[in-house]
């Protein structure tokens, strides 16, 4: 599998380092995820957690909508995959999942993070449970998220065919 991810640059102004560490981040997981069956995407860690690739692929998009279209553009919308039934549902329902479903929204959240995190200076503020809560908060939080759990991805990977690297 040839990576074609873009390295973060080493220098550069605040928006630009962020934004970049971000790209850097949703293109490793989709670089994870590629070139795997569907049965594969769907693949548990080890039991008792339900975590896989897919899950991590529609947690992610929930994640994309969640922290930049609720938080920081305000919009009040349902969260995905039926998590207001199931906290966990998108990482508990990947048995029965449409895997072509889970990376069309994964990439339309993306889109739409994009577009709302150009819109606005990273001092703009949203609102996070009542409090207020910074778009480069937001920025910094959502590349934790993927950092976190592309490590996840990676273990994952490895599990599966033993695909390794960053």
């Amino acid at each position: 599998m040839k990576d074609t991810r873009t390295p973060p640059p080493l220098t550069g102004d605040e928006r630009t380092v962020l934004g970049n560490w971000l790209e850097w981040h949703r293109a490793t997981l989709a670089f994870k995820c590629a070139g795997l069956s569907d049965e594969q995407l769907r693949v548990r860690s080890a039991p008792p957690s339900s975590l896989s690739l897919l899950g991590l692929v529609r947690h992610m998009a929930h994640v994309e909508q969640s922290w930049f279209r609720r938080v920081l553009d305000g919009e009040d919308l349902p969260k995905l995959w039926d998590k207001d039934r199931d906290n966990d549902a998108d990482f508990n329902d990947v048995d029965t999942a449409s895997v072509k479903e889970a990376f069309e929204v994964w990439q339309e959240e993306i889109e739409r993070a994009r577009a709302i995190s150009a819109a606005k200076s990273l001092d703009a503020v949203g609102d996070r449970n009542g409090r207020e809560c910074s778009h480069r908060y937001v920025l910094v939080h959502v590349i934790e998220e993927y950092a976190r759990h592309n490590g996840h991805a990676d273990l994952l990977r490895e599990r599966i065919d033993g695909a390794t690297g960053d």
